[in-house]
Formats: C-alpha cells, structure tokens, sequence
C-alpha cells in the first residue's frame, strides 16, 4: 500500500490523484480565498515531496513549472512511488494583486513556522506548515527575482546541514541539475527553509527568472530539474547516481556590485557571462553624461544575477556575482544549460 494522506481534512487514498482547495481567510468583501493543492498518490509507498511555488506573490515561473509538471507528465506521474504535493499558489492574496507580499504588507517568506492566532501572514504560514510540509519527506519551493531583478537559474540549499549532514541534500542539489549551486547554510528566521529544518526535511530553493515575467529556459530548466529529483529519490523510473564530488558548479562565496552614485545604467555583460577581476560591467552616468561611473569587477566569477532596470539609486544592487574555484568550467556549463534548454521543444 501507498502513503496515507489527508489535507484539509480530505483523504486521499493510494493510487488516487485529487486537487483540494485548501481554505484561507476571506477577503474583507465576504469572497472565499483557497489555496490550491494537487496531490497525486502513488500506489507504491515511497517519498513525500512538496512543490511549492509563489510563496512571494509576483513570482510566476514555478506557477508555470508546476503546471506543466502535473500536466504534461500525466502518464508518468500516474506511476509514481510515494507521493508528490504540489501547491502552485501559496501566496494566494499576493498572487491575485500581483504582488511579493501579502495585503498586511508582511513578507510570507519571513513569517514561517507562523502562528493560528497570529497575523494574516502568520496564519497563512501556520496552515502551510501543518497542512503540508509536517507531512512531507522532501521538499522544493521554486522562486525568481524580484521586479526588475533577474536571477540565472540556480540551486539555494544548506549543504552542510539536515538529514545526514546535509548529504541528502547535495545529493537532491546535484540531481536537479542547475549550472549553479549556491551553499546559503544560514537560515534566516522567519523563511520556509529555517521552518522546514526544524521538522529534519532537506529541501531546494530554486531561484530564476524575474518577478512577473515567464522565463522559457527557467521554466524548462525547473521542469526536468524537479523530474530529476523524483528520479533521483526513485519516485520515478530511471533515475542514476549523481556524483556530487566531480561537479564544478558549487558557489564558493558570492557578492553584490552596487552603484557608488545614482544615474542611469548601460549593462554591458549579460546574466551568465564569465568575469575576469577588472572587467568592465556597465557604466552609471547622470542623464547629462557629464558624471560617468565604470562597474568594475572586484573579482573572478559568473553573473548570476542582475538588474534589469537602467534608473539606479546609490548604493543600488546592479549585478550578482558568484565566485567559483574553476570559473572556466562553470561557464561551459551555464552555456550547454542555456543551449539544451533553449533547444528543448515548446511544451
């Protein structure tokens, strides 16, 4: 026999696919808010996976990624071993206005475990822990940048903590296969991941794209990256070993390069180019062009993120750099990610 799950009350029984809506506090105008759950239970025991996306509102692509999951995979899902959870809208009050945040302008991302008597933003948090991830084995919650920010897609996870010392989830990292990895072992309080430690569950925070925006190359990229780990945690047929100490793509350290005055930006290097220390990133000049400021590279790296709107303020984040012991070989990584995916047919 398969998992045995309830949400919202409702039992889903093994070999049984069902989508609940998972009810929320209404709006101020009497109209009923759900959060939307699809569960497909295999018949085969085996892992619990939550997939979650928009826990901030405006970040669409995982809304994306998990429809096409449960869409165009029908047939292989309806075989899986254990059982995959996924939530495409957390945020569902920021989803609608189209915002990160909820309509008491708190950041669901910073208010995990939550509370049942809390604010809105605690009580939402509250029912997604109990209601989903204290069920769960495994988790990952899919975002993007925020407006006008956009990432290169990439893997957050703590490699040095959970389960095992954190093998099982450099293991999970490695599967999903993404050109970057960045170890953020430090939990900020308050976030999903720092709620999700305490209940021993290794998860993957997969960041690409832009707020607001469809991203086809992240989309894909999240996609497969997900089938992978079902693979990888035999949910799915196929699966292989990943050899998480031959991979060239861990993050040794990382940081932002800011504007030193306000102006408007000229990028000269896209999201993904291979830096040398010195390189010339962009220039920031007043509107005149009488005061110019050249964005230099204070080391070696990958972009992995950048801004994507030319009007800056000082001190301004502009572009993300990630620094690696073998840059050269993550950047003919990021290049055969961005041609596969980029060659993929259209779903």
């Amino acid at each position: 026999m398969g998992n045995k799950i309830t949400i919202g009350g409702i039992e889903i029984k093994s070999g049984e696919t069902r989508s609940i809506d998972l009810q929320l506090p209404p709006l101020y105008t009497h109209t009923s808010v759900a959060m939307p759950v699809h569960v497909i239970n295999g018949k085969k025991p085996g892992p619990i996976l939550f997939v979650s996306a928009a826990i901030h509102g405006d970040e669409i692509n995982g809304v994306e990624i998990i429809r096409r999951l449960i869409s165009t995979e029908t047939e292989e899902m309806s075989d899986i071993a254990g059982t995959l959870i996924a939530i495409p809208v957390v945020n569902v009050y920021g989803f609608i206005s189209q915002s990160r945040y909820l309509p008491d302008r708190r950041d669901l991302n910073r208010s995990f475990p939550g509370s049942e008597t809390g604010s809105m933003a605690a009580r939402l948090a509250h029912t997604f822990i109990n209601e989903i991830v204290s069920k769960c084995t495994h988790g990952i919650d899919l975002h993007t940048g925020a407006i006008a920010r956009e990432n290169l897609p990439q893997i957050r996870a703590g490699l040095d903590t959970g389960p095992n010392d954190g093998l099982d989830i450099r293991k999970m990292a490695c599967a999903f296969n993404a050109p970057v990895v960045m170890n953020s072992s430090k939990l900020i309080d308050g976030t999903l991941r720092k709620a999700v430690s305490n209940f021993g569950i290794p998860v993957l925070l997969y960041e690409a794209g832009e707020a607001l925006r469809f991203n086809e190359v992240a989309i894909r990229a999240g996609v497969k990256g997900v089938i992978n780990v079902m693979r990888h945690l035999d949910m799915l047929s196929g699966g292989k070993q990943c050899d998480i100490y031959n991979k060239p793509l861990l993050a040794t350290s990382s940081a932002w390069v800011r504007a030193s005055q306000s102006g408007i930006l000229r990028t000269l290097m896209p999201l993904g180019a291979q830096i040398n220390k010195g390189d010339l990133l962009g220039i920031v000049s007043d509107p005149f062009g009488e005061s110019e400021e050249q964005l230099l590279a204070p080391k070696s790296g990958i972009i992995i993120g950048k801004s994507n709107l030319p009007l800056v303020h000082e001190g301004e984040a502009l572009f993300h750099l990630a620094h690696f012991d073998n840059p050269e070989d993550v950047a003919e990584a990021v290049g055969v990610f961005q041609e596969t995916h980029s060659a993929m047919e259209t779903e």
